[in-house]
């Protein structure tokens, strides 16, 4: 076996567990359940803003560098933001938004549950 095969082998990790332990406490412990799928909602709105700024950047033909730089930030953690699972600041955001000559707007979602049981 190559060098290369042995470090991937060595490497896969083994996730069962840990799905196999969140469907468990997903399934049995209800408050967890509503905190995950809170937490849940907020990454993915974040991952669904930082592809769309993305998008436009490509749309433009910015590098990431070209884009750092425009919002004065280190081209690095740019590209990790744009490639990575990231939390970015609230300012970065709005910083490349404005650089790529959109704006991040809240959109309501239809009449929620929330705003319904606040209405009573």
């Amino acid at each position: 076996m190559s060098a290369t095969a042995t470090r991937t082998k060595t490497t896969k990790l083994d996730t069962g567990h840990h799905d196999r332990r969140l469907a468990r406490r997903l399934a049995e412990e209800a408050e967890f359940a509503a905190e995950y799928k809170r937490q849940r909602r907020a990454i993915d709105s974040i991952d669904s803003i930082i592809r769309k700024l993305d998008e436009l950047r490509v749309d433009l033909g910015l590098s990431k560098a070209e884009l750092a730089r425009m919002i004065d930030k280190n081209p690095a953690s740019v590209r990790r933001m744009l490639t990575a699972a990231a939390n970015p600041e609230l300012a970065t955001v709005v910083a490349m938004a404005d650089a790529l000559d959109a704006d991040v707007v809240l959109v309501p979602r239809k009449k929620s549950r929330r705003r319904a049981v606040a209405a009573s």
